[in-house]
């Protein structure tokens, strides 16, 4: 597939004559593509893919790339290619660039506001690539396809098929079939005027590498209102204080930089400038980095230029040794031609004939802006040599004259994520921003409009075995401490504190996620004055993430924490004007039974959003009618492991919740079977993280069970639901029987009008074992009734009690006895003392 007639066409290879009749149509293709979304997740996880196999010599495809490329530079280009595709890599530019991981999705930019703003593509992108940066072409593809373009790569005919092939593997690593048809890769000569003018004649936006010249004939190729994105021809140049130019080791890390690719990069050094007005000072420092550029020349080969390139050099050179006698230059080179130091005693910018050449300038810092400002259009990256303070104040003279990047000396050729290309950010070139304003009444509790056209588009779960706590913690030991920032800690209500660890950046696009979530449940951030009740302290998350929620929301919070105190924090409520909480039910149920007299005179609780635990159906009546909240809802599903996993919109009712698919992919198996239950029947959730760059979870399994909701949702949202149905841990074995929390629970409920809390204790005994359910007084003051209720309304329990295998009793008691986790005052539903 490396024949020169060959062209990529979105996905298939074709012949000249075939990729000429598809060019004619190529707009009318573009509608076509463009018409359907492609994911900023799509490309991720096609371009994780493929840097997987360019990092691994063994791959066929890299060694297939490997012999597109010159003896020596294989190596090299496929790791530069392999981490520049990386996911890390690619969501630091999208979050440098663009603001977040999904930006063509459309969400709210302030939240107080309906309105909403995402960024989409331009269109028929096309780019004509450089001929000297075999990793320039496919790159620029890909940030093409992270803006959602349809892209056309136009390479040199003289080029091999590498770009072609990288795409195509790049293609086929998307089993969606939504990134290779966003690809043609097209190999011709630039003379070929009837192809170039047909290909720019219908783009969109064109980007074109290359001289003035070519960038000008493009321009005239350009149809009207088409963006001509211009990565041309850059001049960079080191700056070293005279302090700086004493220093050998500096002066060897210049002298590597200018050996790099022989000076072809834009940002390699082609003038060293010296803060001096003094020529004896200039002369002298010549002499001295020729000695060390002689050094680290001599240890890397040199090849040969061609024959243009070295007449240019001798032309340059010898008329530096002409001006010698006038005083106003020197040259130093090596007798061999392999490199050259030509002083020149004026400061104005030269362009170097490259190939080891260095033209060293006096320049004083008072003098650089005025100096090098009419070359600004030209400028790109300065090395600074100085101390900390020189760095400061020349950067700020350097960024007026024009340049866009300062860098140590000795690593001008390098980069790091997300940085900006000649004082701009591709993506954005690339994209367009849009926007829709719409009425705060019909919108205000819908974050994304996406959600309302379709079900997002998710990649399936990975192939790998199920994950368990213990799992979880164990790979913590090997966790690169680059992506350890943030530690949370469980609650531990169904077992041993488990640890969890997050970048900042998981972190942020959780709590954004989580935000998105909370808007679809009622929350108003325009207009709620909300207190944040959760559980603060001991590594535990609740109470931070809520704070982290509520102010990318831009909303109105009084973060109080629960406090043992409920008097004082009922005094907040009222000072303060609250008028909605948020909080563990527990909690929030004590706090409402202790200053009940105070809150019902208050009268302003309207809405109440928990997490952690759920309300009873008599517990929402009672808040209903005797405290005048309106409206009870879940703030969030989700874990400590993995964090928010979904949210309940206005539409959702009981333990309904939207899948945050943002961020997971949720598998439900079999409760004995790792299998996928059928639709609708209840299992095991299965997460995958998809939004974690660090902790990658795949395949958690949470320990909670639950059971997909068909159909689509009243809220007009397309997002998948899950209904909640409990943890394992709410299932004891007791008496030889299964016992379900809930079945004890809705017992009481329906037989006693409960509307308190459960506990359930299991005890050892010398006989058979006993269970003791602890009941609030206030609401269950006859044990005997209770204890009726439970074996009316549990089979199980009934049976156990009757064959004589299990000791059932009832306790009543105040619900401030009761046993709740030190860390985050959740209920111990399930107590198994055996």
């Amino acid at each position: 597939m490396t024949s020169s007639v060959l062209h990529l066409w979105q996905g298939e290879w074709v012949d000249d004559a075939e990729a000429g009749r598809r060019l004619a149509g190529l707009s009318e293709q573009a509608g076509r593509v463009l018409a359907r979304p492609l994911p900023t997740e799509v490309v991720l996880g096609a371009c994780a893919a493929l840097a997987g196999h360019l990092a691994d010599p063994a791959s066929s495809l890299y060694g297939r790339l490997a012999g597109l490329l010159p003896d020596g530079e294989a190596a090299p280009v496929l790791a530069e290619l392999a981490a520049a595709l990386t996911r890390q890599s690619l969501e630091r530019k999208l979050r440098r660039e663009l603001g977040g991981p999904r930006p063509e999705r459309l969400t709210r930019p302030d939240a107080r506001e309906t309105v909403y703003e995402a960024w989409a593509p331009v269109g028929l992108l096309v780019h004509i690539a450089p001929s000297n940066a075999a990793a320039v072409a496919p790159l620029s593809v890909v940030e093409g396809l992270l803006a959602g373009n349809l892209n056309v790569l136009k390479t040199s005919g003289a080029d091999t098929a590498l770009a072609g092939e990288l795409l195509a593997a790049l293609g086929a690593a998307d089993p969606s079939g939504l990134v290779a048809e966003r690809v043609v890769a097209l190999r011709f000569a630039s003379a070929r005027r009837d192809w170039l003018r047909a290909l720019c004649g219908q783009a969109d936006a064109i980007a074109v590498w290359g001289g003035e010249d070519a960038v000008r004939a493009v321009g005239e190729l350009a149809p009207p209102g088409c963006r001509v994105v211009e990565w041309g021809h850059r001049i960079s140049f080191a700056y070293l204080t005279s302090r700086a130019a004493a220093d050998d080791a500096r002066l060897d890390a210049l002298a590597e930089d200018v050996c790099r690719f022989e000076q072809q990069a834009c940002s390699s050094p082609q003038v060293v400038y010296l803060d001096t007005e003094d020529t004896g000072e200039l002369f002298a420092f010549a002499g001295r980095f020729a000695e060390r550029l002689s050094k680290v020349s001599g240890a890397r080969s040199a090849p040969l230029p061609g024959t243009a390139e070295q007449a240019e050099i001798t032309t340059v050179q010898q008329l530096a040794r002409l001006e010698q006698h006038l005083g106003l230059t020197r040259v130093f080179a090596a007798e061999d031609g392999t490199w050259r130091v030509l002083a020149d005693t004026r400061p104005a910018l030269d362009a170097s004939p490259l190939h080891r050449s260095v033209w060293v300038k006096p320049l004083p810092r008072t003098a650089i802006t005025a100096t090098l400002r009419p070359m600004r259009r030209y400028l790109q990256t300065a090395a600074v040599g100085g101390g900390r303070a020189d760095v400061a104040e020349l950067s700020r003279a350097l960024f007026a004259a024009g340049v866009t990047r300062v860098t140590p000396v000795g690593s001008m050729l390098d980069g790091y994520d997300g940085e900006a290309h000649d004082g701009v950010y591709a993506l954005q070139r690339y994209s367009r921003r849009v926007g829709v304003r719409a009425p705060h009444a019909d919108f205000h509790d819908v974050a994304c409009l996406d959600d309302l056209v379709a079900p997002p588009a998710l990649p399936p779960a990975p192939e790998a075995p199920l994950l368990g706590k213990e799992g979880v913690q164990r790979a913590l030991a090997t966790l690169d401490a680059r992506h350890a920032h943030l530690y949370f800690r469980s609650g531990g209500s169904t077992g041993a504190p488990a640890l969890s660890v997050f970048t900042c950046d998981d972190y942020d696009d959780q709590m954004r996620a989580a935000a998105d979530g909370l808007l679809a449940a009622g929350f108003d951030p325009a207009r709620d004055r909300a207190a944040n009740l959760f559980y603060c302290g001991g590594m535990y998350g609740s109470f931070i993430s809520f704070f982290s929620i509520l102010e990318r929301l831009n909303a109105t919070q009084i973060p109080m924490a629960a406090g043992p105190d409920h008097a004082v924090v009922a005094e907040a409520l009222v000072t303060h004007r609250v008028d909605t909480v948020f909080g563990m039910p527990s909690y929030l149920w004590q706090l409402f039974h202790a200053e009940g007299d105070r809150l019902r005179a208050h009268g302003g609780i309207r809405k109440v959003f928990y997490g952690g635990e759920h309300f009873s159906t008599e517990q929402r009546r009672l808040l209903r009618e005797e405290f005048g909240v309106a409206t009870i809802r879940s703030a969030a599903y989700g874990s400590t492991d993995l964090g928010p996993l979904g949210y309940q919109c206005t539409a959702c009712e009981g333990s309904v919740h939207h899948v945050l698919t943002d961020l997971h992919t949720l598998e439900i198996l079999d409760p004995q079977e790792d299998r996928p239950v059928a639709p609708g029947e209840p299992g095991r959730l299965v997460f995958t993280s998809r939004a974690r760059s660090g902790q990658r979870l795949d395949r958690y399994e949470i320990g909670d069970l639950g059971r997909a909701v068909e159909g689509r949702c009243a809220c007009g949202s397309h997002v998948p639901r899950l209904e909640l149905l409990g943890r394992h841990g709410d299932v004891v074995r007791v008496g030889t029987y299964f016992v379900n929390y809930r079945s004890v629970l809705r017992a009481v409920q329906e037989r006693l009008a409960y509307h308190g809390e459960a506990q359930l204790l299991v005890t050892p005994g010398p006989g058979r074992e006993r269970l003791t359910v602890r009941l609030d007084e206030q609401y269950a003051g006859d044990a005997a009734a209770a204890h009726e209720a439970l074996t009316a309304g549990v089979p199980e329990l009934a049976s156990a009690e009757a064959e004589g295998l299990l000791a059932l009793s009832v306790e009543t008691m105040p619900r401030e006895c009761f046993e709740r986790t030190a860390i985050s005052g959740k209920l111990r539903t399930v107590i198994d003392r055996r």
